[in-house]
């Protein structure tokens, strides 16, 4: 994914993970200043919270490395709710709550 990722210029990286309705988006004093505002469109047309990171979700994720290797916005999008792995009866809500974020970061 290293790879792929540096041979490319993406202008942003959004990872998916499934536990809490939230989006992640900052990273330390690393922050692109940018983020927050693609953030908080993120969440208005996903209904998920925006949220800092504390504790465990601090540090060394994907998006974590991304922000300080290319100093570009990174997201970590949490969906669903429950124990995982989620019900496929919650895939529905799911999509519809990302589908926005997915098309809008393809323009951003």
């Amino acid at each position: 994914m290293v790879v792929f990722i540096n041979s490319h210029n993406f202008r942003l990286v959004s990872a998916y993970h499934s536990q809490g309705e939230v989006i992640y988006w900052q990273y330390n004093a690393l922050t692109p200043p940018e983020s927050r505002r693609i953030g908080e469109l993120f969440a208005r047309v996903s209904g998920y919270r925006l949220e800092q990171t504390s504790g465990i979700t601090s540090y060394s994720g994907y998006k974590d490395w991304f922000i300080k290797s290319h100093g570009r916005p990174g997201f970590t999008i949490e969906v669903g709710k429950g124990t995982n792995p989620l019900p496929i009866t919650q895939f529905p809500k799911i999509y519809n709550n990302n589908e926005e974020i997915l098309l809008l970061a393809s323009v951003i």
